[in-house]
């Protein structure tokens, strides 16, 4: 294998970054994806990315800054000033040799989990979108700034430029996994990433977990049926294959005497979704079935009695 490509695979783009003034924002990153920001405004999401076929799984950046700043470390390198080709594997031979720093493993993440290309475009995309508390197509579902700016909802979405859709994050075990998209008139979901779960802010003290069918419906919900012991999470639609574990154990990791809110649609696949959700429930865990009083969902209810529709 040729120098270069063996630096690709072996050296961690996380260490090497953080010896370059690059602190870890564990807040943001997960097993799977490693945000990190530098003193001078630069923030990057850093990946272990395996390819389909081919290839050997290597580390990747791209920078939030700046659209084209983005590849291996030897671009990360060269577009900071390291130089040429020459110069960047001096650096790399440096970095690797018995003169290596020393980096503390709590600056860096020492094990991250490989991704799929197409995950990782679909973590790409959503870290390049940004929070705003103003969004009128949610102010139109009801969804007002006062509401989205709680600590329970704070950050739990992002507007994506271009189009000002609205993206809600799903996470799985691993990480961030895909994301719900909402406009006027449009329900999508990202391509590349998959259904985990979104999820609000959770805090310990919680009491009731509910689950709705989309990110609108748990936030509407909360809205009509307002307390401050519920965390929310959305499946995103029907259930895939991967989204019943991931609920059991957000189930689990409710305290004894817990409750949970299947605030699905009222129709049958809304009633399908709440029989899942009784048969994954741990014995002891409370499930109830509350009905929308006005059409098929918790945000038309919302809207009617905000005199929105």
């Amino acid at each position: 294998m040729d120098e270069l490509e063996r630096f690709k695979t072996s050296i961690n783009l996380t260490e090497f970054a953080a010896s370059r003034g690059y602190a870890l924002d564990r807040r943001e990153s997960s097993r799977s994806s490693a945000v990190m920001r530098h003193p001078d405004g630069d923030k990057i999401v850093i990946a272990f990315i395996k390819p389909e076929k081919g290839d050997l799984t290597a580390w990747y950046y791209f920078s939030i800054r700046d659209y084209n700043d983005n590849g291996s470390i030897i671009d990360f390198i060269q577009n900071r000033g390291g130089g040429n080709l020459g110069d960047v594997r001096k650096t790399l031979r440096h970095f690797s040799g018995s003169s290596r720093p020393r980096i503390p493993k709590t600056d860096y993440i020492p094990q991250m989990l490989p991704l799929t290309r197409d995950r990782a475009a679909a973590i790409m995309a959503y870290e390049q979108a940004a929070f705003c508390a103003a969004v009128p197509y949610l102010t139109a579902r009801g969804l007002d700034a006062q509401l989205i700016t709680l600590p329970r909802f704070i950050r739990r979405f992002k507007i994506e430029a271009k189009h000002g859709n609205v993206l809600f994050p799903h996470y799985d075990k691993d990480g961030l996994c895909g994301f719900e998209v909402k406009n006027k008139g449009f329900t999508g979901f990202s391509g590349g990433g998959y259904k985990g779960l979104w999820h609000s802010v959770c805090f310990s003290a919680d009491k009731t977990l509910v689950l709705a069918e989309s990110a609108i419906d748990a936030i509407s919900y909360h809205a009509l049926q307002p307390d401050e012991t519920a965390r929310y999470m959305s499946t995103g639609g029907k259930m895939n294959p991967n989204q019943p574990a991931l609920i059991r154990a957000a189930m689990e990791r409710m305290p004894k005497g817990s409750k949970v809110v299947a605030a699905f649609d009222n129709d049958p696949d809304g009633e399908k979704l709440a029989d899942e959700v009784r048969a994954l429930a741990p014995s002891g865990l409370e499930v109830v079935r509350p009905l929308p009083p006005v059409g098929k969902d918790w945000n038309e209810t919302l809207k009617k009695k905000l005199g929105l529709t």
